[in-house]
């Protein structure tokens, strides 16, 4: 258990940029993908803004055959895998198949396929309901179809975790790479802007209700009332570094040192939450001080008392004003198990190119004593990073990411 796992390629499917060139340029520029709903009508719901991957067409990109089987999410998730195993420059064919693998996380499963097929069984009867909904709609789906696209037989599985899915699944990954697989693909994509999504998003009461793009996503903001949810996320092809450097991997964004995950207390029980704990837990398991730490990517709530706890954890932990912090998914929405993954790329894409991206649109309130990143990139020597993520229901993850030793 002691090989260390490397990342070697990216794909991102993100509402401000498709591939990780496009979203890195958006990100940097504070290109926002957050605008007014169109995936449905929106105008008989409070909360109307989306951050939504625009322009996609799956037939485009897909076999005919798979367009009908699959939900939007995983038409998504299919793409976003071919560009992490291009990007890491790997024939899967010529890895042993029960020594690569895949574990995503999923949020919400295929919701949109979903509603469709409930529809039809509602509207005309069973008859009208695709068989393929049998698995659609599933959890898991992202990795059976990524895996069966790629002959990818090893290790696999799904983890449901809000949020925080997304960062456990990359560390399950790293754990399966440690323990003598090749190849693990990772990460998380969702896709719920459906009307049925959307109410079941609604439901919760953290949407928030801002009918201006600019000014509806505000973490760590006096005006923050709830974020703006998204479609999309983030895939990696994780690799052992001896494997990598054998077949001659054509780069190497950079290594996940360190991995914590915790859960909250019961509302009400008197004991704090635990994410300084994660936090804390992941620097240990990396082996390395806080001081060490050059960019935190928080998680970001936008929902008051989830940002004072927020906020907290992190002054605790890296001192006030201790460590940069950002969060530019107030470009993109929050994408369930696809934020903290596309966090993840942003980190490694922020060492390569020295830049912090900014958190868009955000006027940090004087009640935090963070460093928060806002409006525009920061010049920045990157080494080391630790991203953040909260799931629903008291999930909370945190991994700590290094830079590459070898491009």
């Amino acid at each position: 258990m002691t090989a260390r796992a490397v990342v070697t390629g990216i794909g991102v499917v993100a509402p401000n940029g498709f591939g990780v060139d496009e979203y890195w340029s958006a990100t940097c520029g504070g290109k926002s993908g957050i605008g007014r709903v169109t995936r449905f009508d929106p105008s008989g719901y409070p909360a109307q803004l989306a951050g939504e991957v625009s322009g996609f067409s799956a037939e485009e990109h897909l076999p005919s055959r798979l367009v009908p089987q699959t939900d939007r999410m995983t038409q998504l998730a299919l793409v976003g895998a071919e560009q992490a195993l291009a990007g890491a420059g790997v024939s899967v064919a010529d890895l042993p198949e029960f020594g690569v693998g895949v574990v995503t996380a999923s949020t919400c499963g295929g919701f949109e396929f979903g509603q469709r097929e409930l529809q039809n069984l509602w509207s005309k009867g069973g008859q009208y309901v695709s068989a393929y909904q049998s698995f659609a709609w599933f959890y898991a789906v992202n990795t059976g179809q990524i895996s069966i696209r790629h002959g990818m037989r090893g290790p696999s599985g799904v983890l449901v975790g809000d949020q925080a899915g997304g960062l456990d699944a990359i560390a399950h990954a790293r754990r399966h790479v440690r323990g003598g697989s090749d190849l693990i693909l990772s990460g998380g994509v969702d896709a719920p802007i459906c009307s049925w999504g959307w109410a079941a998003q609604l439901a919760g009461g953290r949407l928030s209700t801002g009918d201006r793009p600019e000014r509806a996503y505000l973490p760590f903001d006096t005006c923050a009332a709830g974020h703006v949810p998204g479609e999309g996320g983030g895939l990696l092809t994780v690799e052992s570094a001896d494997a990598a450097r054998r077949r001659g991997a054509p780069r190497v964004y950079g290594e996940i040192r360190g991995y914590g995950s915790t859960f909250d207390p019961r509302p009400g029980s008197g004991r704090p939450p635990t994410l300084r704990k994660a936090i804390e837990i992941a620097l240990d398991d990396a082996g390395l001080p806080p001081g060490e730490v050059d960019v935190v990517f928080a998680d970001a709530a936008a929902v008051p008392e989830l940002d004072r706890v927020e906020a907290a954890a992190i002054t605790d932990v890296f001192g006030p004003h201790g460590v940069p912090v950002t969060a530019p998914k107030t470009m993109t929405g929050r994408l369930g198990s696809g934020a903290a993954p596309l966090d993840v790329a942003t980190a490694f894409l922020s060492m390569r190119a020295g830049m912090i991206p900014p958190t868009a649109n955000v006027t940090l309130s004087p009640e935090y004593d963070i460093d928060l990143v806002t409006t525009a990139p920061r010049a920045a020597s990157v080494d080391t990073a630790v991203v953040l993520a909260r799931g629903r229901g008291g999930f909370n993850s945190a991994v700590v990411l290094g830079s590459a030793d070898w491009n």
